[in-house]
C-alpha cells in the first residue's frame, strides 16, 4: 500500500490546483482567529482508524502562529509509519502568510523544509533538506502579493463569507509555485462528532485542473456560526476515502 502521510495529503490535495493569480483578500472584520486553541482530529482510513492530528493557534505579537502535529496509530502505523511536524506564521490582519516550515518522517523519507515569504521583493524562499540523503535544495520563486499557505489556508478559509451557492478563490504558496483553489460553499447540514452535533457550512475545494482534479473529492464542513470551526474533513482520493472529525477542542 502507497500510503503518503494522511494529513499532508489530505492539506496538498485540498488546496493545489494550477496557475497563480489574484491576492489573498483580508479576513471579515468580524472574525476572531482561535487564540491559545487546540483541535485534536481523529482520522480514518477507510473503515480503520489511521491516527490523530493535533493543530494549535498561538498569538505572537500582531501575528498567529499555527501548528500541527499528525502520527499514524495502531495497523497503519506498522503499514506506513507517518509522524509530521507543521508550522506557519502569519498576518492576523491581513491573513498572509510569512513562513511554513515542515518537518515531515513517511516511511524512509525525512524532509525538513523551510518556506519564507519576502513580500518586499515579492518572492517566496524555500530551503529543503533531505534528512536521509543530505541533499538540499534551495529555491526562489515569484509571488502576486498576499498568499496563504497549505496548513493556514483550512483556517484562513474560516475567515470568509460561507454562503451557500457563492465560490470564493485563495491564492496557495506552496514550495515551487503559487496555485488558486476555489472554495465554493455548497450546503448546510448536520454533523455528529462526539463532541456533539454541529451545524455546518460545507465547503468543496474545486479546480479545472491539478492535485484537486485528479486526486478526487474533497469537503470541509465548518460550524455555521462566526468562528467557521472545521469539525469534519473528507477526502475520497485514489487511494481510499480518509476523514478527520473533531474530538477535542480545549482553550487554554
Amino acid at each position: 500500500m502507497k500510503m503518503r502521510t494522511f494529513a499532508f495529503s489530505f492539506l496538498s490535495a485540498l488546496l493545489l490546483a494550477a496557475v497563480a493569480h489574484g491576492q489573498l483578500a483580508a479576513p471579515q472584520s468580524n472574525f476572531s482567529f482561535p487564540q491559545k486553541q487546540t483541535l485534536t482530529y481523529s482520522v480514518d482510513w477507510r473503515v480503520f482508524p489511521a491516527g490523530t492530528a493535533v493543530l494549535r493557534f498561538e498569538a505572537v505579537g500582531d501575528h498567529e502562529r499555527l501548528t500541527a502535529n499528525a502520527d499514524t496509530i495502531g495497523a497503519i502505523n506498522l503499514l506506513f509509519h507517518v509522524s509530521d511536524r507543521f508550522q506557519s506564521t502569519f498576518d492576523r490582519q491581513k491573513g498572509c502568510t510569512e513562513e511554513f516550515d515542515k518537518q515531515t518522517v513517511e516511511g524512509r523519507r525525512q524532509i525538513n523544509s523551510t518556506l519564507k515569504i519576502d513580500y518586499g521583493q515579492n518572492k517566496s524562499i524555500l530551503d529543503e533538506k533531505n534528512q536521509v540523503t543530505g541533499q538540499t535544495k534551495h529555491v526562489e520563486t515569484a509571488v502576486p502579493g498576499c498568499v496563504t499557505d497549505l496548513l493556514t489556508g483550512m483556517f484562513y478559509v474560516a475567515s470568509q463569507p460561507m454562503v451557500p451557492g457563492k465560490s470564493f478563490v485563495i491564492p496557495v504558496v506552496d514550495a515551487q509555485k503559487t496555485v488558486p483553489v476555489t472554495m465554493r460553499v455548497e450546503s448546510r447540514e448536520e454533523i455528529k462528532t462526539t463532541l456533539g452535533v454541529f451545524k455546518t457550512v460545507r465547503v468543496q475545494p474545486t479546480a479545472d485542473a491539478g492535485v484537486v482534479k485528479n486526486r478526487g473529492n474533497i469537503w470541509i464542513w465548518y460550524t455555521d456560526d462566526e468562528r467557521h470551526l472545521p469539525v469534519q474533513m473528507r477526502a475520497r482520493l485514489f487511494w481510499g476515502t480518509i476523514t478527520f472529525r473533531l474530538t477535542g477542542n480545549d482553550n487554554k
